[in-house]
C-alpha cells in the first residue's frame, strides 16, 4: 500500500527550512565553536608568525633557581638584573614577576629601575582572599613610583581550556590597564566605555587573537643566572625589549596554546613576550563580531536552498563542496590579509547539511514517484511469454499438436498414459536421458520431471522433407528448467522493498519493450510512426534497408519530406495524402516505387496517448516480387498464346490436310508433324522445369558430390555431340559434395552443354573444368562457337528472350533454357558469370558453396 500522506518535494522553501532547523538544532551544541577553535588553531600551526628581533626573555628556570636558592629571591637580585640589563643596552625591561608585598630591599630595586628609566610591571587581578571581593593587586608603592609602566598579566582561556589571545585593556570600573605587550609599547591607561558600574566589576576590551611563533621554547630564552653571572652582552640584549618571567616547573602560570596543548604548555611570560612580538609587527588578530558568523551562514543557507532544487542531483555534491571551499576561502583571506578572525564553523554547517538534506528530500519525492507509478504498473495489463519450463505437460502437448500436426502422441506421467494416439509405452526407448530429446525415425522423445513427478512426451512426425526441420527445432527448446530453486527475496528495510520493486518492474517494462522491438524488427513490412505532425518518431530496419537512410537520421524526419526524397510525384502530393490522413482521419493506400522496386503504403491514423490529436502508423509492403509474378504471369500468357500455340496450330493443320487424303501420307508430312510435336514437347517441358526451379527452397536440398552431377549431365549430351563429332572434354577429379538439389543442377549444366554443342561448329571441343576456389564449387564450360554479341549479354539470363543471331542462324529456342539454369544457380546461393566474344566462343563459369568449407 502506497504512504502518500506527506507532500514532499524539494523546493527552496522545503530545502530551506529543513536546513535551518538543522542548524538550530547544531546551534544549541558546542560544535561550532568547537570547529571554530579547531579551524584557528590549525591555521596558527600552518603558518606560524614571525620573531620580532626586539624581544628577548629572561627566564627563571630550573637552573637558576638552583643556583639562587629558593623561591622568593630577595629584590636586591632582581636589582642586579636590572644593572646588567641596563649595562647590556636593554631598551625595556618587562616583569612578569608579581612585586604586590614591601620588602626590605624594595629601596634598591627602586634605584636600579629608575637608573635604567623604563620598566614595566605586572598588576595582578584577582581577590586577595576568598572572602573579598575581586581587586587589582598592584605592586609595591615604591615600585609603581619607579616604574616607567604598568600593566595587566591576564591571559586568556577559551571555552575549551586553550590560550589563544587576551584582552588588551583589563581592570575594574575606574580605569583599564593594557596588557604588559602594550605597556611595554608605551601604550597607558584607558577609562571604560561605560560608566557608573560598581568598582569591584572587572571591566575588559579590545580581546585580540596572538598569532604565536611556535611552541615553547621558539622565542630566544636565556637564563636568569647566566645573565648574572656573565659580562654584559650588548649585541645580545642591545634595544631589546627583555621579558622576564618564570619557566620553571611548578613555580610560574603554565598556559596550553595551539602549539603544544597540555603536553608542553607554554609560560605566562613567553605568552606576553608573543604578544608584544606580534603587536610590534601589527600581526594581532581581532574577532569578527558575532552576528558575522550567523550572517553569513545566512546568506550560505538561503544560496544553497535556492540553487539546489534548480540542480541535478550529480552536481548537488559539487555545488555543495564549492560552497565550502568558498567560504574557507574567505576566512583564510580575512585572517591572513586583514587579521580578522571570522568565525566560519555556522556557516561550513549549512554545505554539510545542504547535501544529505538534498539528497534526502529527492530520495523521499523519488520513492513517492516509484510507488505511485509501481502501482500503476501493478494495475497495467503486461505481456509476458510463459517459460516453456513452466507450462503443464497437457498443455504442450496440445500446442505440439496444434503446430506440428503429428501423426501420434505419447504423454506419461510415472508410467501412467494421460493421452496418446498411435504410440504406446512399448514404443518409449530405454535409455531417454532427462531435458533432452532424442530422435529415432520419424519419433522424436523427452523425459522431464516436474515437481515430483516423472513425465515421457512422444511425436509421431509426418515422414516427409518438414520431419528434419521439426526435430532440430525441438532440439532448440527448453522443456526442462535449471534445476535450481531461486529463493525469493523478501527484503526487510523499506527502501530494499522499493529498489526491488523497482528491479521487478523494469526488468517487466524492458521485457515488454524488447518483445516489441524485436517483433517490429522481424515484421515483413516496414513500419513508420510518426506524431501529431507527421514527424517520425520510429521505423524499423526494413525502412532503413529500403530508403537508405541511417536510423538516426531517420528520427525527427518529416514523413513527407522522406518520401519526396525518394519518390517525388505531383498527382496526388505526399503532403495532400499525409496531411488528409491527419485532418480527416481516414486510410490511405499508395503505390510508392523506390529505387526500382514496388512498395504499397498504407497510411492509418491512431490516437496518441494523453492527447486528443493523432499520429500515423505507415505499413510499406515490399509487392516486387509479385509485380514480377504478374509480369512473368502476362509473359508467360504471351509465350502461351504464341510459342506453344504456333506449332500446336501447324500440327492440327497438317492432320487436317492427312485427314482429306489418308491415301496419299508423305514420309516428310510425318516427319514435319514429328518435329512440331516434339517442339511443342520441349516448350511444354522447359516451362515446367523453370516453374520447378522458381518453387524450390532449401527444405528439398540434400548432399550431393559435384562432379558426379556434371558426369551425368556429360553422359546425356553426349549423343547429340557426337552427332555433330565435338569432343566433350572433362577436367576435374575432386570430390565436391554440395548441400542442394542434384536433379535440377544437373537440368542446368545439361542446358548449358546443350547450348555449347549447338552453337560450336562440327568437330569442335567442350571443355568441361570442375575446380575448387576456396570454400565454392566451381564449373566452367568453354565451347569455340561463334559467341555472343556484348548488346546481348546483358539480358542473356532474361526469360523467353532469344539471341537475334541465332534466331537468323534458325536455331530456334524457347528463351527458357538460360534462365532456368540462372534460377537454379540463385537458390543454391550460387553464381553465374559467362565471357564471350563474337567468333571466339563462350565460357560460362558457375560458383557454388560447398558443404565442408576450407579450414
Amino acid at each position: 500500500m502506497t504512504r502518500d500522506w506527506f507532500p514532499i518535494k524539494t523546493t527552496p522553501w522545503t530545502l530551506g527550512l529543513a536546513l535551518l532547523l538543522m542548524f538550530l538544532l547544531a546551534e544549541t551544541t558546542a560544535l561550532p565553536q568547537r570547529a571554530d577553535y579547531w579551524l584557528l588553531d590549525s591555521a596558527m600551526v600552518a603558518s606560524p608568525a614571525v620573531v620580532s628581533p626586539n624581544v628577548a626573555i629572561v627566564a627563571i628556570d630550573d637552573l637558576s633557581l638552583a643556583q639562587q636558592g629558593r623561591w622568593p629571591w630577595p629584590r636586591r637580585t632582581h636589582a642586579a638584573l636590572i644593572r646588567k640589563l641596563h649595562q647590556a643596552g636593554a631598551e625595556t625591561i618587562v616583569f612578569d614577576v608579581l612585586f604586590t608585598e614591601p620588602s626590605p630591599d624594595d629601596d634598591v630595586l627602586k634605584r636600579a629601575m629608575q637608573a635604567h628609566g623604563k620598566v614595566i610591571l605586572p598588576v595582578h587581578i584577582s581577590p586577595p582572599n576568598s572572602r573579598l571581593l575581586l581587586s587589582e593587586q598592584f605592586p609595591a608603592r615604591e615600585l609603581i613610583t619607579a616604574a616607567a609602566g604598568l600593566g595587566h598579566a591576564h591571559v586568556e582561556l577559551g571555552h575549551d581550556g586553550i590560550a589563544r589571545g587576551l584582552y588588551l585593556f583589563n581592570g575594574m570600573a575606574h580605569q583599564l590597564l593594557p596588557a604588559l605587550a602594550l605597556a611595554a609599547s608605551d601604550v597607558s591607561f584607558r577609562q571604560p566605555e561605560s560608566d557608573g558600574l560598581p568598582p569591584f566589576v572587572n571591566v575588559r576590551d579590545d580581546y585580540r587573537v596572538i598569532p604565536l611563533a611556535g611552541g615553547a621554547g621558539t622565542l630566544p630564552t636565556y637564563s636568569y643566572s647566566d645573565v648574572l653571572s656573565i659580562p654584559p652582552v650588548s649585541d645580545v640584549f642591545s634595544g631589546k625589549t627583555v621579558f622576564v618571567g618564570a619557566t620553571a616547573a611548578g613555580l610560574g602560570d603554565v598556559l596550553p596554546t595551539s602549539f603544544s596543548g597540555l603536553s608542553r604548555p607554554m609560560s605566562g611570560v613567553e605568552f606576553h613576550a608573543n604578544a608584544f612580538s606580534a603587536y610590534q609587527q601589527g600581526l594581532l588578530i581581532k574577532p569578527a563580531p558575532g552576528w558575522a558568523g550567523i550572517a553569513l551562514a545566512m546568506m550560505t543557507l538561503v544560496m544553497l536552498a535556492i540553487l539546489l532544487p534548480r540542480m541535478r542531483p550529480a552536481r548537488t555534491l559539487f555545488a555543495c563542496i564549492a560552497a565550502a571551499g568558498a567560504i574557507f576561502g574567505v576566512y583564510v583571506v580575512m585572517l591572513t590579509v586583514f587579521k580578522v578572525w571570522l568565525p566560519v564553523a555556522h556557516a561550513l554547517i549549512i554545505p554539510l547539511l545542504a547535501f544529505p538534506t538534498a539528497s534526502g528530500l529527492r530520495l523521499a519525492m523519488t520513492n513517492r514517484f516509484l510507488n505511485r507509478q509501481l502501482d500503476e504498473l501493478a494495475r497495467a495489463p503486461r505481456v509476458t511469454l510463459p517459460e516453456l519450463s513452466k507450462r503443464p505437460l497437457t498443455q504442450l502437448l496440445e500446442h505440439f499438436q496444434a503446430l506440428f500436426q503429428p501423426q501420434g502422441w505419447l504423454l506419461t506421467e510415472d508410467n501412467n498414459t494421460l493421452s496418446s494416439q498411435n504410440l504406446g509405452l512399448a514404443d518409449v526407448p530405454a535409455d531417454l536421458e532427462q531435458g533432452r530429446w532424442q530422435n529415432d525415425g520419424n519419433q522424436s522423445w523427452i523425459q522431464l520431471k516436474r515437481g515430483n513427478s516423472h513425465y515421457t512426451l512422444g511425436l509421431m512426425l509426418p515422414n516427409d522433407l518438414s520431419k528434419d526441420a521439426i526435430q532440430r527445432y525441438l532440439r532448440r527448446l527448453r522443456l526442462s528448467g535449471s534445476g535450481m530453486t531461486t529463493e525469493t527475496f523478501q527484503p526487510s528495510e523499506n527502501i530494499s522493498a522499493r529498489i526491488e520493486r523497482v528491479k521487478v518492474a523494469t526488468d517487466r517494462l524492458n521485457h515488454m519493450q524488447e518483445f516489441i522491438r524485436r517483433s517490429f524488427e522481424r515484421m515483413p513490412d516496414g513500419i513508420i510512426v510518426t506524431d501529431e505532425l507527421g514527424i517520425i518518431r520510429f521505423a524499423n530496419g526494413h525502412i532503413e534497408e529500403w530508403f537508405g537512410e541511417p536510423m538516426p537520421s531517420l528520427g525527427g524526419l518529416p514523413l513527407t519530406r522522406l518520401l519526396e526524397g525518394h519518390d517525388p510525384r505531383e498527382t496526388p502530393p505526399w503532403h495532400e495524402t499525409v496531411s488528409e490522413t491527419l485532418t480527416l482521419l481516414q486510410s490511405r493506400t499508395v503505390d510508392l516505387n523506390i529505387r526500382d522496386k514496388d512498395f504499397l503504403i498504407h497510411f492509418a491514423p491512431f490516437a496518441l496517448p494523453d492527447s486528443n490529436q493523432h499520429g500515423i502508423i505507415a505499413n510499406i509492403s515490399d509487392i516486387s516480387e509479385l509485380r514480377e509474378q504478374q509480369r512473368q504471369h502476362r509473359e508467360a500468357i504471351d509465350f502461351i498464346s504464341h510459342d506453344v500455340r504456333s506449332p500446336l496450330v501447324s500440327q492440327l493443320a497438317l492432320i487436317e490436310q492427312l485427314k482429306r487424303d489418308p491415301t496419299h501420307i508423305d514420309q516428310s508430312q510425318l516427319e514435319q508433324l514429328g518435329r512440331l510435336a516434339k517442339r511443342s514437347y520441349h516448350l511444354a517441358e522447359e516451362f515446367v522445369q523453370l516453374a520447378r526451379a522458381e518453387q524450390l527452397t532449401e527444405t528439398r536440398f540434400y548432399e550431393c558430390e559435384f562432379l558426379a552431377i556434371v558426369e551425368n549431365a556429360r553422359d546425356s549430351v553426349s549423343e547429340q555431340a557426337l552427332e555433330k563429332g565435338i569432343s566433350l572434354q572433362l577436367q576435374g577429379t575432386e570430390d565436391l559434395w554440395l548441400r542442394g538439389n542434384a536433379e535440377l543442377l544437373e537440368r542446368a549444366v545439361i542446358n548449358l552443354l546443350t547450348n555449347a554443342v549447338q552453337y560450336s561448329p562440327s568437330g569442335s571441343a567442350v571443355s568441361l573444368q570442375v575446380f575448387r576456389a576456396g570454400h565454392q564449387a566451381c564449373l566452367t564450360i568453354a565451347d569455340e562457337g561463334s559467341g555472343i554479341d556484348p548488346d546481348e549479354l546483358p539480358h542473356l539470363f532474361d526469360r523467353y528472350r532469344r539471341q537475334k543471331s541465332s534466331e537468323l542462324a534458325g536455331i530456334h529456342g524457347t528463351g527458357l533454357g538460360l534462365s532456368f539454369v540462372k534460377t537454379v544457380i540463385e537458390k543454391h546461393r550460387g553464381e553465374i558469370y559467362v565471357v564471350s566474344s563474337p567468333g571466339e566462343g563462350s565460357s560460362f563459369t558457375l560458383k557454388l558453396p560447398i558443404a565442408d568449407p576450407m579450414p
